[in-house]
């Protein structure tokens, strides 16, 4: 299934990935999600850190799916979605390549993959509050902080977000 949407003059779609995509997907995490390591070295919580047997175990729940979110033919960031119940998703993670991040791209993904869920009435996902930056990618696309917080390291601060559509 693949769903696109025009950018700019630039075709963003999101390709849902096979069994055999999941040592690429390890790699774009690592990718992408290595800054983060480096600076709150999260090595139990990172997605850079996730070893491809975890990713694989996710990858064949049932109530999973990942997705990569492409550029015309270029895969730039991945997405995974678990339907915790028939109306309510949540995404994790989420990512783009640092080379194609400040393009407005993670926020087409997300409305992209949510309308690939038309019965979900509600999305979770959580970020690094000390992250403003990603805090407010999900508040500029309609997630509302819950108010739940879970500090993981002094300086490290989870905070759980919230949709209802």
């Amino acid at each position: 299934m693949t769903k696109r949407i025009l950018i700019d003059d630039m075709d963003i779609c999101l390709k849902k990935a096979v069994f055999s995509d999941c040592e690429q997907i390890r790699k774009m995490q690592a990718s992408a999600f290595s800054e983060l390591l480096k600076k709150y070295r999260d090595y139990e919580t990172n997605p850079a850190s996730e070893s491809l047997e975890k990713i694989q175990y996710k990858f064949n729940q049932s109530f999973t799916d990942y997705y990569f979110i492409m550029l015309e033919k270029t895969k730039i960031g991945v997405v995974r979605v678990a339907k915790l119940s028939d109306t309510v998703c949540r995404i994790s993670p989420m990512l783009i390549l640092p080379e194609y991040q400040n393009n407005g791209f993670a926020q087409q993904a997300l409305s992209a993959v949510e309308k690939l869920y038309p019965n979900a009435k509600e999305w979770k996902l959580d970020t690094i509050k000390e992250e403003s930056k990603l805090c407010h990618l999900y508040e500029k696309c309609g997630y509302i902080p819950t108010g739940k917080e879970e500090i993981l390291k002094d300086g490290m601060t989870i905070a759980y977000y919230c949709k209802r559509v």
